[in-house]
């Protein structure tokens, strides 16, 4: 039976019917009215309401950034939307006649990847998301590491440089300052201001976008094979690289989806990647080597993995 998925960010609400084969049915987005809660809510409902118009629905997803406790109906804290302990999975059954489950966006993601994008066929996978910041999902012997808690698979949070930069998270040096989008970005505005003959592009791209420098010029900048824009990518390849390797230890995946804005530079990305990993691998010539791909889905991970997580909830019950 077909399932909805929701996929809700800062400044759009992403809504698809989805069969149980991962196909997208129907699709839906409207703009995030981030700074009310409740608008939030009916936004989410009316979504599902005309999603659902004439067809049977099992149960509805929504995936969300932030923290979601364990019996995925609470989101306790998400940095860039209005919630805190906002009882959500309530708020929307009290409105509609189909059962409703929460969960981490990046988790949602990760499960649309292992069902059937990039990590189909495996039983142990990581995703990261490189993004404005890093996300991750963990799936073990085929199920969704959520935690103690819930909150598990905070990956852009793990240690890359003692005393580093400061991160939203309120520590110092976590992956997520040097490994995502924004840090791509900060670096290259970095370079273009340095006077270096390697930041001569960059620079002369945020002479041309009235001093401002995007991560559209960025990319720019790389698919014009630029040398500085080039080796700031494989510096944040190689950090995200030493990480994996950090999480091949503890957890010892079988692959690494990399997902998120930032892999839309593929093998510009993946080689510094696996080159970090494979130089930070503990026992190497002994370990397994794990496989490094790109994600599959684009824009559409989120709800296919959040509309199949509900299905795949609703029929262990």
């Amino acid at each position: 039976m077909h399932a909805i998925g929701i996929d809700i960010g800062g400044t759009k609400i992403a809504g698809a019917l989805v069969s149980p084969e991962g196909d997208l049915v129907r699709e839906l987005r409207v703009p995030t009215p981030a700074t009310d809660p409740d608008a939030i809510a009916d936004a989410v409902v009316d979504l599902i309401k005309e999603l659902s118009e004439g067809v049977e629905v099992s149960a509805a997803g929504v995936a969300a950034a932030g923290f979601v406790d364990a019996a995925r109906a609470k989101i306790v804290y998400a940095p860039n939307l209005s919630w805190r302990n906002e009882p959500f999975k309530a708020k929307l059954e009290a409105k509609l006649d189909i059962p409703v489950f929460i969960d981490n966006d990046a988790n949602a993601a990760g499960w649309a990847e292992y069902r059937f994008g990039a990590g189909r066929g495996y039983r142990h996978m990581v995703m990261l998301t490189i993004g404005t910041g890093v996300g991750g999902a963990i799936i073990t012997d085929g199920r969704l590491l959520r935690g103690g808690f819930g909150v598990a698979a905070e990956l852009g949070h793990i240690r890359h440089i003692p005393n580093g930069r400061l991160c939203g998270c309120g520590r110092n040096g976590c992956i997520e300052q040097y490994a995502s989008g924004t840090a791509l970005l900060r670096s290259a505005v970095e370079l273009a201001h340095s006077g270096s003959p390697t930041g001569a592009r960059l620079a002369e791209l945020m002479t041309e976008n009235d001093g401002q420098l995007t991560g559209v010029q960025v990319y720019q900048a790389i698919s014009e094979s630029d040398e500085g824009a080039l080796n700031l990518l494989r510096e944040l390849g190689i950090a995200l690289g030493k990480t994996i390797a950090t999480l091949a230890a503890v957890l010892d995946p079988e692959i690494v989806v990399i997902g998120g804005g930032v892999s839309a530079a593929g093998n510009l990305l993946l080689e510094p990647i696996r080159e970090g990993y494979l130089s930070s691998l503990s026992a190497k010539g002994f370990h397994p080597e794990l496989t490094v791909a790109a994600a599959q889905f684009v824009n559409d991970a989120g709800v296919v993995g959040a509309a199949d997580l509900a299905r795949q909830e609703l029929s262990t019950r």
